[in-house]
C-alpha cells in the first residue's frame, strides 16, 4: 500500500528525519538547518535505505522557495537599509564581486567555462539569512550598530541575488547555458530587454494594483474576526502572486513571492501576517532544505577533497577577509569588522536556489552543485566556531584608555 503514496512517504520520511536530526543539531549548538540538510542526504538516492521521490521533493521545494522569498520580502526594510547605506551598499557589492571572482578563479582552475564560474562564484557570495540572524540573536547584537550593518549588508546581498535570479535565464545562452524558451534566434540584447520589460510590468502592477488591493483585502478579513481566514489569505497571497507573476509576466516564482512580501510589509497588518504565516513557512522551508540535501552526494567529500576545501576556503576565509577589510576601510572599529565578517562566513538558502537554477539552465555542472552544498554544510558547521574565536579575540582586546 505504501508504494502508492509517494507524497505521504516523502512528507513522513522528510519531516520525521528532519525533526530527529534538527533536534540533534540544536543539542550540539548548531543551526537545525544542518540537520534538515543531513535528513535530505539520508532520504536521497546516494545513500542506502529509503529513497524519497525526487520529482515530488522538487515541487515541494518550489513551494518552500516561494514561502522563503515571501518571508524575505516581508522582512525587507528599506528604513533599516537606509540607516546603514553608506557601508552596507558598497560593502556588500564589493564583497559579492570579490567572492564571485574567487569562485570564477577556482572554476577556471577546474576547467569550467566563464558562465559556470560566474554562477558558482555568485552562489558562494551570499550569506544565509537564517544562520546570520540566529548567530546575531544568540549574541544579543542584532539591535547593536554592528548587527544593523550586518542585516543591511544581508539585505543588499539578497536584492543582488533576486536580480541575478531575474537576469540569469535571459543571459543563459550568452553564458554558455541553455537559451530560455522563446529566446532562441533572438539577440541577447532583445532577450534582456524583454525580460526587463516583463519585470518592470510586474513591478508596476504590484505597486499600482497590489499595493492597494492586498492591504484592502486583508483589512476586510481582519474585520471578519476569523484568524483562520486571515492565515489562509496570507498564504493565498504569497502563492497566488508568485504563480500569477510566473504565468502572466513570465518572471520567476521567487521574484513574485518577494514582491508579494514587500507589498504586504508596507501594510499595517505586516507583523501579524509574518506571525501567522511563520509555521507554514517553517514547514516548507524544512522541505526545501531536505530536497537540497537529497541532491547531495556525500562521496564528493572523499572523491573531491581539494575542491571542497577550496570552496570552503572561499566562503570562510576569502569572504571574511574581504568583509573585514571593507569595514575597516570605512573606519569602523575592529570589533564591528570582526562581527560582520564572522556573520557572513557561511552560505545558505539563496546559494541553493541559484545552484538549482544553474542546473536547470545547464549553467552549473553536477560537480559544482555538490561543491556548493558541501561548502554550505561545512561553512554552517564552522560558523559557531568562527564566532567563538572572534568572541575570545574581542575579550582579549585591551580596553580603551580614558582620555587624559
Amino acid at each position: 500500500m505504501h508504494h502508492d503514496t509517494p507524497l505521504l512517504n516523502m512528507l513522513v520520511g522528510g519531516f520525521g528525519l528532519a525533526f530527529v536530526l534538527g533536534t540533534l543539531a540544536h543539542r550540539l549548538k548548531l543551526p537545525p538547518l544542518v540537520g534538515y540538510l543531513c535528513a535530505g542526504v539520508l532520504v536521497g538516492p546516494f545513500t542506502p535505505g529509503f529513497v524519497a521521490d525526487q520529482g515530488l521533493a522538487n515541487e515541494l521545494a518550489e513551494i518552500g522557495v516561494i514561502l522563503l522569498m515571501f518571508g524575505v520580502g516581508l522582512h525587507f526594510s528599506l528604513k533599516d537599509l537606509m540607516a546603514v547605506k553608506w557601508i552596507a551598499i558598497p560593502g556588500a557589492v564589493v564583497q559579492i564581486a570579490i567572492a564571485t571572482l574567487l569562485g570564477m578563479g577556482m572554476a577556471w582552475g577546474m576547467g569550467w567555462h566563464v558562465g559556470q564560474g560566474l554562477l558558482f562564484g555568485l552562489a558562494l557570495s551570499v550569506a544565509s539569512t537564517v544562520v546570520l540572524l540566529k548567530a546575531l540573536e544568540d549574541r544579543n547584537v542584532l539591535e547593536s550598530p554592528q548587527g544593523k550593518i550586518a542585516v543591511g549588508w544581508l539585505i543588499v546581498e539578497d536584492l543582488a541575488m533576486v536580480l541575478a535570479l531575474v537576469l540569469l535565464p535571459a543571459l543563459s545562452g550568452l553564458l554558455g547555458g541553455k537559451a530560455v524558451e522563446g529566446a532562441a534566434g533572438t539577440s541577447i540584447a532583445m532577450t534582456l530587454l524583454i525580460t526587463l520589460a516583463k519585470v518592470a510590468g510586474f513591478v508596476a502592477f504590484m505597486l499600482i494594483v497590489g499595493r492597494r488591493f492586498i492591504p484592502w483585502m486583508l483589512e476586510r478579513i481582519v474585520w471578519s474576526g476569523n484568524r483562520e481566514l486571515f492565515r489562509l489569505a496570507v498564504l493565498a497571497t504569497a502563492l497566488g502572486v508568485a504563480y500569477g507573476a510566473a504565468v502572466t509576466f513570465g518572471v520567476s516564482f521567487a521574484l513574485g513571492a518577494f514582491f508579494a512580501g514587500m507589498v504586504l510589509a508596507e501594510s499595517e497588518f505586516s507583523h501579524r501576517a509574518a506571525q501567522e504565516s511563520l509555521p507554514l513557512r517553517d514547514a516548507f522551508s524544512v522541505l526545501f532544505f531536505v530536497s537540497v540535501g537529497m541532491l547531495f552526494d556525500p562521496r564528493v567529500l572523499l572523491n573531491d577533497p581539494w575542491a571542497v576545501l577550496g570552496t570552503v576556503a572561499i566562503i570562510v576565509v576569502g569572504k571574511s577577509i574581504a568583509a573585514l577589510g571593507i569595514v575597516l576601510a570605512f573606519r569602523h572599529k575592529l570589533n564591528t569588522a570582526l562581527t560582520i565578517s564572522a556573520s557572513l562566513a557561511q552560505i545558505g538558502e539563496f546559494s541553493f536556489i541559484l545552484a538549482g537554477l544553474g542546473m536547470q539552465l545547464d549553467l552549473l555542472p553536477a560537480r559544482g552543485h555538490a561543491l556548493i552544498i558541501a561548502g554550505a554544510i561545512l561553512s554552517i558547521l564552522l560558523n559557531p566556531l568562527i564566532f567563538s574565536v572572534v568572541d575570545r579575540f574581542k575579550r582579549q582586546e585591551p580596553a580603551p584608555q580614558p582620555a587624559q
